[in-house]
């Protein structure tokens, strides 16, 4: 590690970083590294204050590979962290963009690959170099689009991903007093060539951010209104997470709304646990947008069906199943034992009950949607007065075009469920995201 130069004059820097991450007291540290400034002063700083408390850091940088100088810039990434002492390793993106939005599933790998990283490591936190400036880029962006409380509470200093810690402990400075820095440690940094082209939002908005200051709109403003809304948020969350306690209930089928206590939630409150609810069961990372959500809160709020987001909204006696589509899932087949739709497992018979239930040829049977004509196959599913909608959407055994098995629809024959995911789970996501 190169000797530390005067720290003086930003051991307000120093001490910010130290004490942020000090708080959670990880025994091992990742630090996202990118070449950038913002992430080049998070890991000096790191390496600064956090000398003689024990924690071992380690970095990685993603190469996305969607610029030829990628590999070169994760080259120059290393060449920093072994200046300064630090493990670097370098994640490629070897899927690439499938199509569609190149920011966001750009970012999704990000995240995916570092965190499949840490847990290889047996790292529990990562630290990320976002700043306030990134804070208030992305309240404009927020707002922009009109989004409410949660949108304009833009980025939270923690939050879990994949099981590990996220943490940003840069929210409160500002990216030219970490370039200062970086100048006075002698820490060159790449500046990024996307961060200049226009077609991207978060430039535009960059660029805005000049015209904006002389208004009253500066940084430290926006980072305010974004720590307002984050207390808003927080209080709108605890009581979605106290109503969906007392009003939905998650099993293996779906997520079961008590109609009438939904009805006269505030309408905010009955969103965030309808948008909760379809996120449970799509498994997908982004909410519906706006109009189809408050749509589907009209279905439920008057009794009629709805689909979005690869679920079904189905009312029947008091109750909206919020579950998966049939259409959505017609398509999966998974191995037994093995996990469907990332959600659950269907696990065959023990050797005594295979005794019982002789037509159990486990080499050729299949997991996959019980189907409308699944359920032609036996009369059971009718004695639960579900929806038969909802019972057709779940997994049943199939061998060719014999059900053996529909376990959620009346018919276990011996077949066991486990899922994915435990309802606590459901109830706790309300709080952690």
């Amino acid at each position: 590690m190169t000797p530390a130069k005067d720290s003086q004059p930003f051991e307000s820097l120093i001490a910010a970083v130290r004490s942020d991450i000090l708080r959670a007291a990880p025994v091992r540290l990742g630090i996202a590294v990118s070449g950038g400034s913002d992430s080049l002063a998070l890991l000096s700083l790191a390496v600064e204050g956090l000398a003689g408390t024990g924690i071992e850091l380690f970095a990685a940088t993603v190469d996305h590979r969607l610029r030829a100088a990628s590999q070169e810039e994760a080259a120059a990434a290393k060449a920093v962290c072994d200046q300064l002492g630090v493990p670097h390793d370098t994640l490629v993106w070897e899927a690439g963009p499938q199509g569609g939005n190149l920011q966001d599933q750009a970012r999704e790998a990000r995240y995916d690959l570092l965190t499949r990283w840490a847990k290889g490591r047996d790292i529990p936190m990562i630290a990320l170099g976002h700043t306030a400036d990134d804070q208030a880029e992305t309240v404009l962006m927020r707002l922009r689009r009109a989004s409410g409380v949660t949108g304009l509470a833009a980025m939270r200093p923690r939050r879990m991903r994949n099981g590990i810690m996220l943490a940003r402990p840069m929210l409160d400075l500002r990216r030219a007093e970490l370039q200062a820095y970086l100048q006075a440690r002698d820490i060159a940094w790449i500046d990024d060539p996307s961060n200049e082209n226009t077609k991207f939002e978060r430039v535009r908005i960059r660029q805005a951010m000049d015209l904006l200051e002389p208004l009253g709109l500066t940084v430290s403003t926006l980072t305010a209104v974004a720590e307002n809304m984050a207390r808003s948020r927080d209080a709108l969350d605890w009581y979605a997470f106290t109503s969906a306690q007392e009003l939905l209930q998650v099993s293996p089928l779906g997520v079961r709304i008590n109609q009438r206590g939904f009805r006269v939630l505030p309408e905010e409150i009955a969103f965030r646990l309808l948008r909760h609810s379809l996120g449970w069961m799509s498994g997908q990372v982004y909410p519906p947008r706006r109009d189809p959500m408050l749509a589907a809160l009209r279905a439920v709020r008057h009794g009629t069906s709805f689909t979005l987001a690869g679920c079904q909204l189905v009312t029947r006696k008091g109750s909206t199943w919020v579950t998966r589509e049939l259409n959505a899932v017609a398509g999966l087949s998974a191995d037994i034992g093995a996990t469907w739709d990332n959600q659950l497992s269907l696990h065959a018979p023990s050797v005594r009950q295979v005794d019982a239930y002789t037509d159990m040829n486990q080499s050729s049977a299949r997991v996959r949607a019980v189907g409308h004509e699944g359920l032609l196959q036996f009369s059971d599913w009718r004695d639960l007065d579900l929806p038969r909608s909802v019972l057709a959407a779940s997994p049943g055994v199939w061998r060719g075009d014999k059900l053996l098995a529909a376990p959620l629809a009346g018919w276990s024959a011996g077949y066991r469920v486990e899922q994915a995911r435990s309802g606590a789970e459901f109830y706790s996501r309300l709080l952690s995201h």
